[in-house]
Parts: structure tokens; C-alpha cells; sequence
């Protein structure tokens, strides 16, 4: 088969690798795909994600069997649509759908009529109304957030008034992240994890749950990132924990959806956490979570490729096999700055080096030069492996990433802290 992959990150990278790991010989391209990936022998595409025009035309010129969707944007831009009006298959949620991540408002309107538990929230435009409302309220850490797309960046756990009149004047009145409107949500304390599930319609196929860690430095300290690395499974998260999630919260999603016509096929991502009152729901989004997909897939033995043409063949999948045995651990290096003001332009290491790695590597925002891969963006690769047992997988990635040079880069030393 022939199968396009739209995006440029770690994500992406682990996607394509599940594709070419089967007995169908795939024929895989990514667009635009990174420098990273070509070590590998993944063939990248020179086309943005948001060049829906381009994408379809490429899809039409090379026979492409099937595209499966990445990152958030062109989703929630309408690329499904697009191609679907080409009468091009394509894997994920259409424009409609795609608003449960574009907007934080619309995803928990759609909690509620679904009768999912989440945070008690309230939204707002007005910076003045938003002030006074957690003034009125007095109740700390409470959480910010920004309503539309922010790669992960827009969610703020604040402990004062001053600094939330400082993120709220940012979000509404200097427009970060294009922010028009912001929710005020309660302050959630638990133990989270990550449980995403490939969807069709009423039909939900859940994946082992995983673990990821949003904040930049050791100890669950600094701000919010896109992921500096995740674990799966999660050990300290019971079995029966997660079968109530599959009744109290995927099911009841999935079957609100279907009830109003979305016609959702694709992944949903639950972002979940394990409070003293149960589950609830800290977000949705509406595709392959990162960090998580690269400690997630390789743990499929099925098919990738034949899951989701059966999927998009309006097909029941009959079986989906997933290893059980041992845990599977990534860990991310990032330029120096991220999330902020990554360093970037900085030599990270020769691609032999890269090529030589004993372990997988799932690259994102990097570009090259004749000998050296270079910093393009935050997050630069995730370093993943699969152990027995957590502490010998961390023994094998940090023995390697110890040896690496860090004048322009760096990472979190406790990845997996959870779970030990």
C-alpha cells in the first residue's frame, strides 16, 4: 500500500515507522516530514501541512491509498473535508469534529450533554469579567486556559491574582496564541494519564494507557511543554481504573458524538486524571497524542496499516494485539529555551551518530547539514526503548543520553518517576 502521512514531528516519525514495520511492504511518505526521519528511510514530502491543495494533488499523482493526519491544525483547518470532497481517503476527524481541540468551550459543552465528568468552568472574553470572577472565587491554584490551539502551551496552573492577571492579560487583551477567549476551569489533583482509542462512528478500540510529562524540568517543575517524554503502560494506574474509564468516559463520548451526527472517525485522545472523586476529563483532542504515540505504537502487533483501512472501509476490526509483557519509555531532548525561546540553529550531533543510536529515535523540529543534524524548533527527538521492567529502561536511555553533548540541548533525568 501506499500511505501519506501529513505532518513534521516525533509523532509522525513513530507513525510512519508502525507503517513500514508490516508484512503489506508499505509505501510511506511524510509530509513535510523532517531531516530526522530521512536517516531512516522515510521519504519526506516538501508540502505543509496546511497545503491541503498540494496534499491532495500529491495523493492523486502517486496513488496514494490512503492519508493519516498528524498534528491538530490541518485538522481543525478541515483537511478531512478536503480530501473527502476529492474523494481521497483519509484518516481523522472532520472539521466539525476537529472542534472538541480547537475549542476548550466547545469540548466541554459537549462533556456536559454526554454527562462526562470534568472541572466545574466558566469562559470569558472580557478581561475585566475574567479578573472578577477569580477575585469572587478566591480559590488557589485554579487553571487558565487558552481556547483554541496553543501545541500544549496554552494551559496555566496558577497559585495568585497577580499572576493570573498577568496570563489573563496576555491571553485576552495582548492575544497570545491568537486567543480570543479563555476558560476558568478548577484545579484538578491526581494521578493523570493518557488513554487514546481509534474511533468509527459508535465503535471505540482503546490502547494501552500511557503517562507523559508536560512540564520542562525534573520534578514536575518549569512550564508547560509539548511533552518532555512519557511511559506506557502505567503502572501505578489499576486495571479497573481504566475499564471505568471506558464506561464512564470513552463510551458515553463516543455515543454523544454519534447522536449528533458528527460521523467522527479517527483518534480521540482522553487526557484523564485519577482525583479523590474519581475520573475525570482534563481535555479531549482528536488525534494521536505527543509524547504518547511514541511509547504507545510500538507496542501494536497488529497491523497499523490494515487497522486503519479497516476503519476507513467502515469495517469492524475483529482483533487488535497489544504486547503486554515489560514497558515501553521515550525521552525527549530539547533545544536550550524551549518552550519559550528555543536556542535554535545549533549543531545536535553528526547523523552517523544518530544512525549508530542502539535505540529508537523519533525525530521532530530538526533540518540538516551535510554532516550534522541542526536545531530547528523545541523539541528535537525522543529517545525510546522497551525493557523488562522501568528502571532497566531507564538505565538504557539516560546511559545513552549521558554520553551526549549538552551545551545546546537539554532533558528531563526523571521520565517514568510515576511508575517506579
Amino acid at each position: 500500500m501506499k500511505i501519506l502521512v501529513v505532518g513534521s514531528g516525533a509523532r509522525e516519525d513513530a507513525i510512519c515507522k508502525s507503517l513500514q514495520d508490516s508484512d503489506r511492504f508499505n509505501d510511506v511518505f511524510c509530509a513535510p516530514g523532517n531531516a530526522g526521519m530521512r536517516l531512516f528511510g522515510i521519504q519526506t514530502v516538501d508540502i505543509k501541512e496546511t497545503e491541503f491543495d498540494k496534499l491532495a494533488n500529491f495523493a492523486i499523482e502517486n496513488d496514494i491509498n490512503y492519508t493519516i493526519v498528524g498534528p491538530e491544525l490541518p485538522l481543525v483547518e478541515g483537511i478531512v473535508d478536503y480530501f473527502n470532497e476529492q474523494g481521497l481517503k483519509i484518516f481523522g476527524p472532520n472539521k466539525q469534529s476537529a472542534q472538541i481541540e480547537g475549542s476548550k468551550i466547545f469540548a466541554k459543552n459537549l462533556m456536559k450533554s454526554a454527562n462526562v465528568p470534568t472541572a466545574f468552568y466558566e469562559e470569558f472574553t472580557d478581561f475585566g469579567l475574567a479578573i472578577e470572577y477569580i477575585e469572587k472565587k478566591n480559590q488557589y491554584p485554579i487553571v487558565i486556559k487558552a481556547d483554541g490551539l496553543a501545541s500544549g502551551k496554552g494551559v496555566y496552573i496558577v497559585d495568585c491574582l497577580d499572576t493570573a492577571i498577568d496570563i489573563l492579560h496576555s491571553l485576552l487583551v495582548d492575544h497570545k496564541y491568537d486567543s480570543t477567549k479563555v476558560v476558568i476551569e478548577e484545579f484538578l489533583a491526581g494521578e493523570e494519564f493518557s488513554l487514546m482509542a481509534f474511533v468509527d462512528g459508535p465503535n471505540f478500540y482503546p490502547m494501552p494507557i500511557a503517562q507523559d510529562y508536560k512540564r520542562a524540568l525534573d520534578n514536575d517543575e518549569g512550564l508547560n511543554t509539548g511533552g518532555m517524554g512519557a511511559i506506557c503502560p502505567v503502572q501505578n494506574i489499576e486495571s479497573n481504573v481504566v475499564f471505568e474509564a471506558y464506561k464512564r468516559v470513552l463510551k458515553p463520548f463516543v455515543h454523544e458524538m454519534d447522536a449528533q451526527g458528527f460521523g467522527y472517525k479517527g483518534i480521540l485522545y482522553a487526557g484523564l486524571i485519577l482525583t479523590g472523586d474519581g475520573i475525570k476529563v482534563i481535555e479531549f483532542n482528536v488525534r494521536f497524542g505527543d509524547p504518547e504515540t511514541e511509547v504507545v505504537l510500538p507496542r501494536l502487533k497488529s497491523d497499523l496499516s490494515k487497522v486503519i483501512d479497516t476503519l476507513l472501509n467502515g469495517e469492524t476490526v475483529d482483533n487488535m494485539d497489544w504486547r503486554d509483557d515489560g514497558v515501553d519509555l521515550g525521552v525527549f531532548v530539547a533545544s536550550k529555551g524551549y518552550p519559550e525561546n528555543p536556542d535554535i540553529g545549533k549543531d545536535i550531533g553528526t547523523k552517523e551518530q544518530f544512525q549508530s543510536c542502539r535505540y529508537n529515535l523519533n525525530f521532530a523540529s530538526v533540518i540538516e547539514n551535510s554532516t550534522n543534524l541542526i536545531s530547528d524548533g523545541g523539541r528535537l527527538y525522543c529517545v525510546q526503548t522497551h525493557a523488562n521492567n522501568i528502571q532497566n529502561a531507564k538505565d538504557k536511555i539516560y546511559s545513552y543520553l549521558e554520553d551526549i553533548n549538552t551545551d545546546n540541548v537539554f532533558y528531563r533525568s526523571d521520565i517514568g518517576k510515576n511508575s517506579i
